[in-house]
């Protein structure tokens, strides 16, 4: 679903959300997102300025790695679209790519001629490590997100079915990662191998009731 009901949290703020504003928002997270830029968007969207749930922000990240494009282009055009309209998504790119676009030449043409040079390596060195550190700690946070929400939801007679369920996410995370780590599968793939059994397996385990 491209664009859900807003949430509670967000819903008293979206009024304020305008095109200029996701432009702003947007060319910060690309202006401060060195080595990814996805944790950045994570800090902002959900952290700062809590426009989605760590929940809605692993939904609009699961299904833009199956659209084509960079994915934090595809949640850009997502989450502007959801708050302003056609002019909100096209905001929302327009910030992710003008601002770095330009930063971006001059990084080149100054690697080209201070690269080789022992700091700038050092330099690179350290910031792909950190680099790392980020993605993984946003990982983290998005399947502590996933389940502390299943496990405040969950009712004591219905520990069985809970269970089950955080079960099926164990075993479907645990499966992406060898597929991604071990087995050096292509994204895609491993994505479509896994994502409709899952969505089976979670369809028959969801509580009927809820």
């Amino acid at each position: 679903m491209l664009n859900p009901p807003l949430s509670t949290l967000v819903a008293n703020d979206a009024a304020s959300i305008s095109a200029w504003r996701l432009f702003l928002v947007f060319s910060k997270i690309a202006m401060t997102g060195f080595g990814g830029v996805m944790p950045f968007a994570y800090r902002a969207l959900v952290e700062q300025y809590r426009w989605l749930t760590a929940e809605e922000f692993a939904r609009y990240l699961a299904l833009s790695q199956v659209l084509p494009g960079p994915t934090i282009c595809n949640v850009a055009l997502m989450i502007g679209k959801r708050y302003a309209g056609i002019p909100g998504a096209l905001a929302a790119m327009a910030g992710l790519i003008i601002a770095p676009f330009l930063l971006v030449i001059a990084l080149g043409v100054a690697y080209q001629r201070f690269g080789k040079l022992a700091v700038v390596q050092d330099a690179l060195t350290g910031m792909t490590a950190v680099a790392a550190g980020l993605v993984l700690s946003t990982a983290l946070k998005m399947a502590m997100s996933l389940f502390g929400k299943n496990a405040q939801s969950a009712e004591p007679d219905k520990s069985r079915l809970f269970n089950s369920r955080i079960s099926l996410q164990v075993v479907l995370m645990a499966l992406a990662f060898a597929g991604l780590a071990l087995l050096k599968f292509r994204l895609i793939i491993v994505f479509v191998l896994l994502a409709l059994p899952g969505s089976v397996a979670a369809y028959f385990l969801k509580d009927k009731n809820e």
